[in-house]
């Protein structure tokens, strides 16, 4: 025993070659296994700190995991009490987040392997497994504990910590299907959750586009006596600007009157929301409101703020507004990143004001490929084919190498001013280099081939794409599609389609848009009503093109659309009155 009491001593202290020293036959990882299982079973029992520090050392030192049933049994007398000891719930959580780390076992084989003197205290080490599983990065082995914890304890009531783990771990890996699952499970556990719980399922939902549902998700936490926080409205809110569709703005107007009306007042998050979505819907003017609002709420503005401000003034052509606030940002000491200074030469570059562009990124302090590329591309869609070459080759003399982006720029530039030598010889500096063509690269040059009437060529570098393993866009088919569409060739163009569709891409709206305006062009206007129809039973709403194609190439012609079906009513009034 006095063996045995200096080994765990030396053990406590953080002594492993003393370890050695002591033990002499402790040289390999079955004899330490056997030595830890026989202390496991002695009474009474030695401290259990210093049993899982030889279970550490025996695993660092003889490189080698205790066997699953050791390592059960050590589980089980950490959460069991004995000798006046109580459970070591720290050690427990320790040992459980190492074997989530191994991922050497199942869930169901770990708990499994509990012995059956644990059978009252497993409810609460399958709770802890779930939350370790979570937190290693493991949601689907999570979810399984998260289950087999159901099903052999049914009575247990899971810890919202490790319901709330388990779906923040589902959700970002987006598996919205199985954290509503797990929700809705847990809830009939009786789990008591908090508003992190709903607030969790909520941003799944939105991040999946299940607004409505999102929305019923968020109706139940006052069901459950807890107040909505501002996470809640700004989670959903978010939601309704990034998948919402028509009438989204509706909902967003709706929320924020709830959320004060409710006495919870938006924080930075919730303008930055509001400014940002505003912006990406281009409704600059109601950016500016909110921005406004902000400022007379106390609420300070951070980089977020501004970064879209910035991205949505200059997009809109308003660059001066835009730089007056990188001048408010500097002023603030915000951070003025790469982001705010490429939309402002962004903004530049799409006004053709490139004296001023080039001045901007003279001054910037850092500057990388994605910066020159809106250069080289405003000077290429100025009809500046010198200047953008020789901006490329600015890029060069600063240790800046250009990159297929700065390559397409040019490609496309040349061969819509019809140099194909020049681009000839890009493709060609492209390939020594080692800048291998990319999907838009292709895409580029079969619009070119396209418009030039090479419409065969176009076909073989189609085949080429796929020869290399990149998959063609719809855009690529499309483009093809109207090129025979152009020369007349139906039965080509179908070909294409259907090759489009073998590839596993529908026809688009875009698709049929080029189809009927081709046989409305040939008087063929029944074959483009029946394209029509199609178009409409497959679920495809019509844009702007649909409708100028409908207008001009049919009503005008006196031909007034047959929709059929009353799944396309709400279509066919729309079209035939426009």
């Amino acid at each position: 025993m006095a063996a045995l009491a200096t080994l765990l001593g030396h053990l406590a202290a953080g002594r492993p070659d003393r370890v050695l020293a002591v033990t002499g036959g402790i040289r390999t990882a079955a004899a330490a296994h056997r030595v830890l299982s026989l202390l496991l079973r002695t009474a009474p029992l030695p401290p259990l700190p210093h049993l899982v520090s030889l279970a550490r050392w025996s695993h660092a030192a003889l490189r080698a995991p205790l066997p699953l049933p050791l390592h059960a049994l050590l589980l089980s007398r950490l959460v069991s009490r004995r000798g006046g000891e109580g459970p070591h719930y720290a050690l427990l959580r320790s040992e459980l987040r190492a074997l989530a780390a191994e991922g050497l076992h199942s869930p169901a084989s770990i708990l499994r392997a509990l012995p059956s003197s644990c059978s009252r205290s497993a409810p609460l080490v399958a709770d802890m497994l779930v939350l370790a599983l979570a937190r290693a990065s493991r949601p689907l082995a999570a979810y399984e504990a998260f289950l087999l914890a159901g099903a052999d304890h049914p009575r247990h009531r899971p810890s919202a910590f490790s319901v709330n783990a388990l779906l923040a771990a589902l959700v970002d890996v987006d598996r919205v299907d199985l954290a509503e699952r797990a929700f809705r499970d847990a809830l009939r556990r009786r789990v008591s959750p908090d508003v992190f719980t709903f607030n969790i399922v909520i941003s799944g939902l939105c991040k999946a586009g299940q607004l409505r549902r999102a929305g019923d998700v968020a109706k139940d936490i006052r069901a459950w006596g807890l107040p909505p926080s501002v996470v809640t409205y700004n989670t959903l809110i978010d939601g309704y600007f990034k998948k919402g569709r028509a009438g989204k703005m509706y909902h967003v107007d709706a929320l924020v009157k709830e959320m004060v009306e409710a006495g919870i007042m938006p924080d930075v998050v919730t303008f930055n929301v509001l400014i940002n979505g505003y912006c990406k819907e281009s409704n600059i003017a109601a950016a500016l409101r909110v921005f406004q609002e902000m400022k007379q709420q106390g609420v300070a503005a951070d980089e977020k703020t501004y970064n879209s401000l910035v991205w949505g003034l200059c997009g809109a052509g308003k660059v001066e507004e835009g730089m007056k606030l990188v001048e408010e940002m500097e002023e603030l000491e915000l951070p003025v990143d790469e982001r705010v200074l490429n939309s402002v030469l962004n903004g530049f570059c799409k006004k053709g004001m490139m004296v001023d562009a080039e001045r901007l990124i003279g001054g910037m302090a850092q500057s990388n490929a994605a910066t020159y590329n809106i250069l080289v591309n405003g000077y290429c869609r100025l009809g500046k084919l010198e200047a953008a070459t020789a901006m490329k080759e600015a890029m060069a003399g600063k240790g800046i190498s250009p990159d297929v982006v700065t390559y397409n720029c040019l490609i496309t530039g040349f061969t819509r001013n019809g140099d194909w030598k020049s681009a000839s010889g890009l493709l060609d500096e492209m390939r020594d280099k080692g800048i291998r063509a990319d999907v838009v690269t292709y895409n580029v040059l079969i619009d070119a081939l396209c418009r030039k009437g090479d419409v065969r060529k176009a076909v073989k570098l189609l085949d080429e794409m796929l020869g290399v393993g990149l998959e063609p866009k719809h855009l690529t088919y499309n483009t093809i599609i109207n090129g025979f569409c152009e020369k007349g060739n139906i039965k080509a163009a179908q070909e294409i389609r259907s090759r489009m569709e073998k590839g596993k891409k529908r026809a688009n709206v875009v698709t049929y848009n080029v189809l009927i305006k081709y046989f409305c062009r040939m008087g063929k206007m029944e074959e483009a009503n029946e394209l029509l129809n199609e178009m409409l039973e497959k679920g495809l709403v019509p844009n702007g093109f649909t409708y100028e194609i409908i207008n001009t190439e049919m009503v005008e012609k006196g031909f007034v659309p047959d929709i059929r079906g009353y799944a396309c009513l709400d279509a066919a009034k729309s079209l035939t009155s426009s």
